[in-house]
């Protein structure tokens, strides 16, 4: 997990599972306290993301109240999960 210059979100690398998900958790809350409005993630060197890391994902964006959490480039998994589980929420936006 990195900051993005220039912007305000985090780049991601590698897997987020089970053995991964403290530090995603952890830049995800610190994304949610940097918020204003939107946030991006890009994911495009991700090879994976299990649900967990998807609901976690969730749960921020449905906790920032404004805004939107862009998600770039994410793995296959990450949209099929988040239509499968929350089709509608608003909050995140994802951009192939």
């Amino acid at each position: 997990m990195s900051p993005l210059s220039g912007r305000s979100g985090i780049r991601a690398r590698g897997e987020i599972s089970a053995v991964t998900r403290p530090s995603w958790e952890e830049a995800l809350s610190r994304l949610a306290r940097q918020h204003t409005g939107v946030s991006y993630l890009e994911l495009a060197d991700v090879a994976f993301v299990d649900v967990a890391g998807v609901t976690a994902l969730a749960v921020t964006a449905m906790g920032l109240g404004e805004g939107r959490v862009v998600v770039e480039h994410p793995p296959p998994q990450l949209p099929r999960v988040l239509e499968m589980f929350w089709p509608h929420l608003s909050q995140i936006e994802v951009t192939p």
